[in-house]
């Protein structure tokens, strides 16, 4: 099994002269540039005297329709309060500009500290749930033609990793497999969960929080993995990153009774968060190893997130079924 193009190829190479010749160019915004880290796009931070702004030239192995999908949705996002990036017009007043090197976005800067950088607390993994479920709701009834793109983020095709699983470190091999193998018996029911666009990427180099105040959320970043699927998937997808390996349910619930109270989960989609959580981990693993073997001049970046699915997945597996069960139901 191959990985998505997208995830396959390398980001686009892109001197920050140029980055600024095209930003001048097309939005007539000067400024200086620099890089910052990501996946699969090239991103600058443009600083001018007066604010900031992000600078994207999408992956040429994504297609158009994927990136134009995430530019819709931040569209739709505007009228909201939620504290997302907002898209800068173009000189001729469109969303994006096509160049030569592929299509090239301008979206202002959020200020915050990424969540990673902070400690982890009761508050702040409640608030990060509140803020989920308000994202969700935010992003109800978008709908756009290339949302069911197929993405190997998305945890619904979880089942695709299997020929995958060899490449992850050996003393984690049976723990994916039995991980694997319950998501699998599962995922029929998925069928008949509530589906709709979502952000499927709350991770904490993704959240900012106020940086006098870290218990609060006051920016959500990267829209790259957005897709069509069942909420519970995404539900799990930010949970999975608030979990404390020393209080693996307790931190989960934390998580999971903030989103609730927003955004009610049904008795059947909280019966799936606990297992839809570990495949996120397990997805995480495996998606890390066989990207850091293609890209290794990049692993610190491909592996920000690895140690943490480890621990995380160790401690959420090892919970009484039972009791995690009970939990959820008493929501």
């Amino acid at each position: 099994m191959n990985l998505n193009p997208s995830l396959t190829a390398a980001p686009p190479t892109l001197t920050p002269d140029q980055a600024a010749g095209l930003a001048a160019q097309h939005f007539g915004i000067t400024g200086s540039l620099t890089r910052l880290t990501s996946e699969r796009d090239l991103n600058f931070r443009l600083t001018t005297a007066k604010a900031a702004y992000v600078l994207k030239l999408a992956n040429p192995a994504e297609p158009p329709e994927v990136t134009d999908f995430q530019t819709q949705a931040l569209l739709h996002l505007e009228p909201t309060p939620l504290p997302v990036p907002r898209i800068i017009r173009s000189l001729t007043g469109e969303a994006c500009a096509a160049t030569e090197h592929g299509t090239l976005r301008l979206l202002t800067w959020l200020h915050g500290q990424p969540q990673y950088q902070t400690p982890k607390t009761p508050a702040q993994r409640r608030n990060l749930g509140s803020m989920a479920a308000r994202l969700t709701l935010g992003l109800h009834g978008f709908t756009h033609p290339a949302a069911a793109h197929v993405l190997q983020w998305d945890i619904k095709h979880a089942a695709n990793l299997r020929p995958l699983l060899p490449m992850i470190p050996p003393e984690l091999q049976s723990l994916a497999t039995q991980t694997l193998n319950r998501f699998d018996a599962l995922a029929p029911e998925l069928a008949s969960c509530r589906t709709q666009v979502v952000h499927n990427d709350l991770n904490p180099h993704n959240v900012l929080v106020n940086p006098d105040s870290p218990d609060q959320i006051v920016g959500i970043l990267d829209f790259g993995d957005m897709v069509l699927t069942p909420l519970i998937c995404d539900a799990a997808v930010a949970a999975c990153y608030q979990i404390d390996p020393a209080a693996p349910l307790q931190s989960l619930m934390d998580f999971t009774q903030a989103y609730h109270a927003i955004l009610p989960l049904t008795a059947q989609e909280a019966h799936l968060l606990p297992d839809l959580v570990a495949t996120r981990m397990l997805t995480s693993l495996t998606i890390a190893s066989a990207r850091v073997a293609k890209f290794p001049q990049n692993a610190a970046y491909i592996l920000r997130n690895f140690k943490g699915a480890h621990l995380g997945l160790t401690a959420i597996t090892a919970l009484d079924r039972a009791e995690v069960q009970h939990a959820m139901e008493a929501l």
